[in-house]
C-alpha cells in the first residue's frame, strides 16, 4: 500500500471521486436487485459498471496524484494544465518528480534548464520536433532542474507489451526511487503516472 504524505486538501476532486462512486454502486445495486428477475439477462449491464468502474479509478488516480506532490511542489495546477494539454494533442510527454531521494545519480545525459515550472515552457520543450522532446523533464520542487534526460527501463516481464519506452522508463524511474513520473502517450493521448513500479491511469478532461 502507498503511504500518503500529503493532505489531499482537494475538495472538489473528492466530491467528484465520491460521485463516481456512487454512480458505481447505484448500478451494481441495481443489477443485484435485477438477478430476482429471470427474464433479464445482466451480461451487457457488465460493460457499462466497468467503463464508470475505470472512470472512478482515473478520477481516484488524479485525486492521490495532488496528494503525493503537494508536498514537494506547488506547481500542482502548471503540471495539471500540461498533461490535459499533451493529452489533447496527442503530445508525448515524460516529466519526473524529485520527492525525497536525489535523482541526478539516475538520471544521464540531461540539459539543464533551471526555469520556474509553467505549463507553456513544458509543452515548448515536448513540442514535436524541439531538440529537448525526447527524453525526460526533472522537476525538483518549483524548478525544471533539466530535459532530454535518460530513465532507466523497467525490464520487468509483468508489464503489458502495449507499454511504450516512456511507460517502461515511467515505471523503472519509480521502481528505484520514490519519484513521481508523469506520462503522456503520443499515440493514444492517455496519461498516467508511476509510482512504487506501478502505473495509475489520469482521468483528464479536455475542451
Amino acid at each position: 500500500m502507498i503511504s500518503l504524505q500529503g493532505d489531499c486538501d482537494s475538495t472538489s476532486l473528492r466530491e467528484s471521486l465520491k460521485t463516481q462512486l456512487n454512480k458505481v454502486n447505484d448500478q451494481l445495486q441495481t443489477m443485484i436487485d435485477s438477478l430476482d428477475d429471470e427474464r433479464k439477462c445482466l451480461l451487457s449491464e457488465f460493460e457499462t459498471v466497468r467503463a464508470a468502474f475505470i472512470q472512478a479509478e482515473s478520477k481516484a488516480a488524479l485525486y492521490y496524484l495532488n496528494c503525493y506532490l503537494s508536498p514537494y511542489t506547488d506547481c500542482y495546477d502548471e503540471l495539471s494544465r500540461f498533461i490535459q494539454s499533451m493529452s489533447a494533442r496527442r503530445h508525448g510527454a515524460l516529466i519526473a518528480v524529485e520527492r525525497n531521494e536525489p535523482l541526478l545519480p539516475l538520471l544521464h545525459n540531461g540539459t539543464i534548464i533551471g526555469a520556474k515550472v509553467s505549463h507553456y515552457l513544458l509543452e515548448s520543450i515536448f513540442y514535436p520536433g524541439n531538440p529537448l522532446h525526447d527524453g525526460a523533464v526533472l522537476i525538483r520542487s518549483n524548478e525544471i532542474v533539466s530535459a532530454k534526460n535518460i530513465l532507466p527501463v523497467s525490464d520487468s516481464s509483468k508489464l503489458s507489451e502495449s507499454y511504450g519506452t516512456r511507460h517502461r522508463a515511467a515505471i523503472g524511474l519509480s521502481e528505484t526511487s520514490d519519484a513521481i513520473v508523469l506520462v503522456v502517450s503520443e499515440e493514444t493521448g492517455h496519461a498516467s503516472f508511476a509510482i512504487e513500479g506501478q502505473l495509475y491511469p489520469l482521468a483528464v478532461s479536455h475542451p
